[in-house]
């Protein structure tokens, strides 16, 4: 066997690895009561506490792959699991609610990251975990402002604690603040994480905010779109600064704002909006999509170790409860304001 067979195969096994942490992080999701710990956390997890018993050098290719290569593929899929007919359905409210969310997220982020110490990418990545899906969001602004594996697990992590503590504590809180089902649901779908964190969260409130809580966190994703589109172009205008400063005389490309994967995810975004995508397909590709991201998550969790975490302290972790706390108070104020409490 030559040099280069050798390294082929063990680039194969690598990937291997890969998916079969993502399966086995799928199956334990599925073991848990109520799904409460999702796969992507999981696989993230998983591939941490792996990395600090098994590191070798030959699987670093692979996981580089898996991590940037594999997460893109995964992205351009989930655009065929939105639609624009959704936003329609939900309504002007919940849009208002989700305004002053996002700015609070990234506009009073910017301010509170400072006070953290945090570079601009972890910083915004826990805030888009915040303002919009989750691990998701994260996964989808990850590869246009170039982050590193590392503060993609810290993001990832800080978002999960939070969905954690909020499942439990938010039907508690509708209940005593006395929520109506539609009131619970806006607050729940605008301002917890994860889809499946507010889908635990809405129905142990009642079922029928469970519904509507659903609703508003898929038409929530939808700005997954913009978000990327805005993070691709000040990407863009961060590195032409970059390479100003160093004296490159390299030119960036206005052109590449939108990177070729972001556009895959718009076509197919567009094209299920449309009716184009039948509904069976859809599905299946939001699968996909779904298992790619977690087998992404799980190179990424292969690539970063306990150490890691250990260095970056508790910052990330108090920038996002800061940020998730706010959120929380944001969203009851503005629902109190719009007379729905």
């Amino acid at each position: 066997m030559n040099l280069k067979t050798k390294e082929h195969l063990l680039f194969l096994l690598g990937v291997a690895i890969c998916f079969a942490v993502a399966g086995l992080s799928v199956l334990l999701e599925k073991l848990i009561p109520g799904e409460l710990l999702g796969a992507s956390i999981i696989a993230l997890f998983m591939g941490t506490i792996i990395n600090s018993f098994f590191h070798p050098t030959w699987i670093k290719p692979a996981l580089k792959f898996t991590s940037k290569k594999v997460l893109k593929a995964a992205i351009i899929l989930l655009g065929a699991s939105l639609s624009v007919s959704t936003i329609l359905s939900v309504g002007k409210m919940t849009f208002f609610v989700m305004i002053f969310t996002f700015a609070m997220c990234f506009g009073g982020g910017y301010f509170i990251r400072k006070l953290f110490g945090l570079n601009w990418k972890l910083s915004n990545l826990i805030s888009a975990g915040t303002g919009i899906c989750g691990g998701s969001a994260v996964a989808a602004i990850a590869p246009v402002i170039d982050a590193d594996d590392k503060d993609i697990a810290f993001a990832m992590s800080s978002t999960f604690l939070f969905d954690m503590v909020m499942i439990a504590l938010y039907p508690l809180m509708g209940k005593a603040l006395g929520m109506s089902d539609i009131a619970y649901g806006i607050w729940a779908g605008t301002s917890v994480n994860d889809t499946a964190s507010v889908v635990a969260s809405g129905y142990a409130f009642s079922e029928a905010a469970g519904d509507f809580a659903t609703m508003v966190k898929l038409t929530r994703t939808i700005a997954i779109i913009p978000t990327v589109l805005v993070f691709a172009w000040i990407g863009v205008r961060m590195k032409k600064k970059e390479m100003q400063a160093t004296g490159d005389g390299k030119k960036v490309n206005m052109m590449k704002i939108i990177p070729w994967f972001i556009g895959g995810f718009l076509l197919l975004a567009i094209a299920n909006s449309i009716g184009f995508i039948p509904a069976a397909v859809s599905g299946v590709m939001k699968t996909a999509s779904k298992f790619l991201m977690v087998t992404a998550l799980a190179a990424i969790g292969l690539s970063t170790s306990i150490t890691d975490f250990k260095k970056a302290g508790l910052k990330p972790m108090f920038y996002g409860v800061t940020i998730d706390t706010l959120v929380t108070l944001t969203a009851l104020v503005v629902i109190w304001c719009m007379g729905l409490m």
